[in-house]
């Protein structure tokens, strides 16, 4: 069969490694920023970290409570499609959520981590911007082309608070940047 066929496109199982990029997806952020804050070195001054509660500025407490939202929107939306889905998704629903988390996500923390270390953090305004752009035209795909019609209201309680739980934190972390 071609593998431009209709039955070649079809929603089946997935295995190995794409069974799980997603989900490694989505925590490579989380990770990251808990990881970097701890290791790297001079950085309590640079974020005006206090020895005494509430510890750091209040940006970083949205970052937490929205990021651990979002990341808990993501993991029960990854479950959802385990069971009862089966994760019979089509490829092209897979690979769109994998280019969001890993072309749009991935490179905006990286994009934002260099800017909160930066003297002159307007140097990354315009890649992040541009990086921001992408990314959400990468979330809308995702949503309007395969979650429109057949997601039901379970799944689009994870998708809204993945989607709308990571965007509340980027906004924290920016206005801790940029405000």
């Amino acid at each position: 069969m071609p593998a431009s066929s209709p039955a070649s496109t079809a929603a089946r199982p997935v295995s190995g490694l794409r069974n799980y990029l997603s989900l490694v997806l989505l925590f490579v952020p989380a990770v990251a920023f808990g990881a970097l804050l701890l290791l790297t070195p001079g950085l309590a001054q640079r974020l005006h970290l206090q020895a005494a509660f509430p510890f750091v500025p209040w940006q970083f407490w949205v970052v937490l409570l929205a990021g651990a939202g979002a990341t808990y929107g993501g993991v029960a939306d990854w479950r959802y499609h385990r069971n009862p889905l089966h994760l019979k998704l089509p490829a092209k629903e897979r690979d769109a959520e994998a280019l969001a988390l890993g072309a749009g996500g991935v490179p905006m923390f990286g994009l934002m981590w260099l800017a909160m270390l930066s003297a002159q953090p307007a140097r990354y305004l315009v890649p992040i911007v541009v990086v921001l752009i992408y990314t959400v035209v990468a979330i809308c795909y995702d949503e309007f082309v395969f979650h429109r019609k057949r997601c039901g209201p379970e799944e689009t309680r994870y998708h809204r608070l993945l989607v709308f739980g990571n965007g509340l934190a980027w906004l924290a972390w920016f206005h801790f940047i940029y405000g």
